[in-house]
């Protein structure tokens, strides 16, 4: 395993880290759940993310259970707030004051500990004032009930906006949690320059396209049994965007470039998201302990720039680059 800092912050962060999102206490049982997180630990992996949303809060109880006994001082335990949760009452959702503060306490309770090292604003909020918002991360942060503050899917200017506000109440942005592969590029030509610029890196999720650039989706074939594509808790509606012919097409033809680095196609796939020097880690999913165990081979793998330039030929116009569709793809209003 490999570390690396997060944004301009001191904190190390393991080059992959494990997430919980649409398996634990979801798609997977919680003894199987168990078992990823180990195989995560044996495989240096140190990096925790999950969300109080994630399966209605059952996700974080079943990582805090996991981790248990764990030295704590040894992990990085991530987590976040805005979607829905609990009963789904009118101010259990957005960044609002209340319910960050109210948030961050049960977080700490299902994850069985005193403190989270990232708290992370899941979306932005657009009912909420960017400043009431800033204003409880900074509180929380001084009462030591989370060590720093990332953002997830913000644009690069709300990201600019935000760190103006964190630094004049005097704590870090250090992350964004945006959507990366070598199929949704999106965040390259805004996003990350403004992130390099202002201090933040990269913890990017779906690294693999939600299961596509493992190659089992087959042009011109029904969508295996039991793939994130039949998932109807919200992993079918996700992955459909990828489904197209002429995608699957061509990630089929990354199959000589994947042989000739010596990697599989899920781990060619990581290997590409973590060449990007803003991308501090790439978050994994798993089913299954032995995806935890193939997907960290592709820490440390150094990729050629003529293998970069091949793949870029390769997938070609099906790469998704449009800066707009990270404020097109966020609610406009919170979700209820």
């Amino acid at each position: 395993m490999e570390y690396r800092y997060l944004g301009n912050s001191g904190l190390k962060v393991s080059t992959i880290t494990y997430g919980n999102w649409l398996t634990h206490a979801s798609q997977v049982e919680n003894d199987v759940a168990i078992q990823c997180v180990r195989a995560a630990l044996d495989a240096g992996i140190s990096t925790f993310d999950t969300a109080d949303t994630y399966a209605n809060t059952a996700a974080e109880v079943v990582l805090g259970e996991a981790l248990k006994g764990e030295r704590r001082e040894s992990l990085e335990i991530l987590t976040k707030v805005y979607w829905p949760t609990g009963p789904k009452g009118k101010n259990d959702t957005g960044l609002s004051r209340k319910h960050i503060m109210e948030s961050i306490n049960g977080s700490l309770r299902r994850l069985q500990t005193d403190y989270v090292d990232v708290y992370q604003a899941h979306r932005y909020d657009t009912e909420t004032p960017l400043a009431e918002t800033m204003q409880a991360f900074a509180d929380i942060v001084r009462q030591g009930k989370a060590l720093y503050i990332g953002v997830s899917e913000w644009t690069a200017d709300q990201i600019r906006d935000g760190v103006k506000l964190s630094r004049e109440l005097g704590f870090q942005l250090v992350s964004n949690q945006p959507q990366y592969s070598m199929l949704w590029r999106v965040i390259e030509d805004e996003v990350i320059p403004t992130s390099e610029e202002l201090g933040l890196s990269q913890i990017v999720f779906s690294p693999v396209a939600q299961g596509v650039l493992t190659g089992k989706y087959l042009p011109g074939q029904p969508v295996p049994e039991g793939s994130r594509a039949t998932d109807d808790k919200g992993g079918a509606d996700f992955v459909k965007r990828f489904l197209r012919e002429d995608v699957l097409e061509r990630v089929q033809a990354l199959r000589p470039v994947a042989d000739q680095a010596g990697l599989t196609m899920a781990q060619l796939a990581v290997a590409w998201v973590l060449h990007n020097p803003n991308v501090a880690s790439a978050i994994i999913g798993a089913s299954r302990p032995e995806q935890v165990t193939e997907n960290v081979k592709a820490v440390g793998v150094s990729l050629a720039p003529e293998l970069i330039a091949l793949i870029d030929e390769v997938l070609g116009d099906v790469v998704e680059r449009d800066a707009n569709l990270t404020q097109e793809n966020a609610p406009a209003q919170r979700p209820v």
